[in-house]
């Protein structure tokens, strides 16, 4: 299954609609979020995808209640921590504002895949035999780069996209 992973989008409506112009051309079946959405209007932006989506809330997710609302809606997920199996594989989905709870999902030993936000910088890598990924932000605020992550559970290969 190939899976779209993105992150910090911060209300950046162009943005999405870019990741998500990305995630239709190349045949995603299901959107993570890793945070910070910020309003219930992008999270909106994510119902017409025809794939399924999950989401955790970010620490600039303020409007929690409107947010679950949105996603709820169109059956998607979104929680503080989501957790789920594809293929086999075992993926934990985090913001990480907390890198102790980050480093404790990644050392447990119980993911195949641990994906986080929270620090703008992309970032895939494993840990011992857990692959961890952060898709950078989407946004494109702090660095200046707009970036996601496609991630093939099959041969368990992410490949980082500038967009």
């Amino acid at each position: 299954m190939l899976l779209g992973i993105i992150a910090d989008t911060h209300d950046n409506l162009g943005a999405i609609d870019a990741a998500l112009e990305i995630f239709r051309d190349q045949g995603v079946e299901l959107v993570i979020h890793a945070g910070d959405l910020i309003s219930p209007f992008a999270a909106a932006k994510f119902s017409d995808y025809q794939g399924r989506f999950k989401a955790v809330f970010g620490n600039n997710d303020g409007e929690r209640r409107g947010l679950s609302k949105v996603v709820q809606g169109f059956e998607g997920e979104i929680n503080d921590f989501v957790e789920f199996e594809v293929g086999g594989r075992k993926i934990a989905v985090y913001h990480g504002t907390l890198a102790g709870v980050e480093r404790s999902l990644v050392e447990s030993g119980r993911y195949s895949v641990v994906v986080c936000g929270h620090s703008h910088t992309p970032e895939v890598k494993y840990v011992g035999e857990t692959q961890l990924i952060n898709p950078g932000e989407a946004c494109g605020y702090l660095t200046g780069k707009k970036t996601l992550v496609l991630l093939d559970t099959l041969r368990m290969v992410a490949e980082t996209l500038e967009f």
